[in-house]
């Protein structure tokens, strides 16, 4: 397709709202282009998706499969919020049920383009098979990407501690790895067992089997990577820019939990609030809590805290904060176990720094409003995400047992402590707001989906001649 005539591209992302969110972001964008959207998820995922500006409703459509019934995965969970972590892997059998009846919606809706998440190993075929070209959007950097093994290697990670310095294909110096801790905790779904389809296979057969990688990021942040990721699968490596949450809200909509919570963040100082999440899925432990709870309580800081307390109604094992710890921190710190508005938060002049998972959608939100970062990682992702800001200067971690990742209160205090006010941190807020020029950057970072669109459109295959156009 030399022309820039109308695309329809179908996405298929992941079960998780951190990949839906980033997945209807892009959507979004090639929306905006005047482009046709096929978005297919579950039922109940779909209904929960923010709200589209009703310019580009026109453009999205939103596609139900129904999940097939799977043994052990809970009623009415169609994403991995509404599970524990050990029923995730019953999410991902019922997502790969999914084969056949978005099979039958592709034959019939003859898209260009095809894009889907690092789950569906089996969808590249399905895409070849009928013609249609087809990419994987990685939500994930392009350093966390560095872990998938090239095709030309031979897999020799089989223990925990070989994840631990960079795999043998990373041609420069580096400390994007896991830590001990953190490999640990998911060894088993990283690298699977006869049962059930590891992480890594799902991950190394859409890199093996797709036409070109698309990733969330730019060039001007991680150039190394990008280039190693092309060099390493022998196929194009297209950044499509960060992706910055946006949200429609009409005057009359405006969220009702965000009124008491900006008549709190009003009274604040400027700058002086720690905001503390860890988005839709991590759920710190009732130890880990305890240590974060006495950790703001140590530090004297003012806090605003989303705590989720339970990943979904299956979930029986509920945390809860240490006995009178609101009582002892009314006065500067209020805690919130509903939803909340991250990003009209963030956006507040009183937010001055953000304790946080280090999810790549939560980093780019407080970048962008220029808020400093404090890590705390608690799922797979996040520990490249971590460690890549980390190199960068662009985020503290709070130091842990390279062990078993337990931390103490006193660790968290003064994390915050130094990252917020201390004249040691002040590299991290100056290195945030350095960065803010190219996160914020709107002109900069949707440039990348206009290139993006070119190619897609160069590259097409031909509904006459299947092999055409992709290279």
């Amino acid at each position: 397709m030399a022309d820039h005539s109308e695309l329809h591209i179908v996405m298929f992302p992941w079960l998780a709202f951190g990949h839906m969110i980033p997945y209807l972001e892009l959507a979004k964008h090639i929306a905006q282009k005047g482009h046709k959207v096929s978005f297919v998820s579950s039922p109940r995922n779909i209904d929960r998706l923010p709200k589209l500006p009703p310019n580009l409703s026109p453009y999205i459509k939103f596609v139900k499969l129904r999940l097939p019934h799977v043994a052990g995965l809970p009623q009415d969970a169609e994403a991995t919020t509404d599970v524990p972590y050990d029923k995730v892997q019953y999410l991902k059998k019922a997502y790969d049920g999914l084969k056949e009846p978005l099979t039958k919606f592709l034959e019939t809706s003859d898209p260009h383009w095809l894009l889907y998440d690092f789950a569906p190993y089996w969808l590249p075929d399905v895409a070849k098979n009928l013609g249609i070209s087809n990419a994987f959007f990685s939500i994930f950097l392009a350093a966390s990407l560095s872990f998938v093994k090239p095709h030309s290697w031979i897999e020799y990670r089989s223990k925990p501690e070989d994840f631990t310095v960079p795999p043998k294909w990373v041609s420069f110096p580096s400390k994007v790895t896991f830590r001990l801790h953190e490999i640990l905790r998911i060894f088993d779904v990283v690298t699977g067992d006869e049962s059930d389809v590891s992480d890594i296979y799902r991950m190394e057969e859409v890199v093996k089997g797709c036409d070109v990688v698309v990733v969330r990021s730019c060039v001007e942040f991680e150039p190394e990577w990008l280039h190693l990721l092309e060099e390493n699968h022998g196929k194009p490596s297209i950044p499509v820019g960060m992706l910055a949450t946006t949200e429609y809200n009409s005057e009359d909509e405006e969220p009702e939990a965000w009124r008491s919570i900006k008549e709190w963040l009003d009274k604040q100082e400027k700058g002086s609030v720690v905001y503390v999440a860890f988005g839709s899925e991590a759920k710190p432990t009732q130890v880990e809590l305890n240590e974060i709870a006495f950790g703001l309580e140590f530090s004297g800081l003012p806090f605003f805290w989303v705590l989720k307390k339970r990943r979904g109604i299956a979930d029986t094992e509920v945390i809860e904060l240490p006995d009178g710890f609101e009582e002892r921190t009314k006065e500067r710190g209020m805690v919130c176990t509903s939803w909340a508005p991250q990003l009209k938060i963030l956006a507040h002049g009183s937010i001055g720094g953000f304790l946080t998972h280090s999810g790549w959608s939560s980093v780019v939100e407080a970048i962008q409003y220029e808020r400093a970062l404090i890590l705390l990682t608690f799922l797979a992702d996040q520990s490249f995400n971590a460690r890549l800001l980390e190199e960068k200067k662009m985020g503290y971690p709070i130091p842990r047992n390279e062990i078993d990742g337990s931390f103490n209160r006193d660790s968290v205090a003064e994390s915050l402590r130094l990252v917020m006010v201390k004249e040691e941190g002040n590299i991290y807020r100056e290195k945030v707001k350095e960065m803010k020029g190219l996160f914020a950057d709107r002109e900069k970072q949707g440039s990348y989906v206009d290139n993006f669109l070119d190619y897609l459109h160069s590259h097409a295959r031909s509904k006459k001649n299947p092999n055409q156009g992709v290279n």
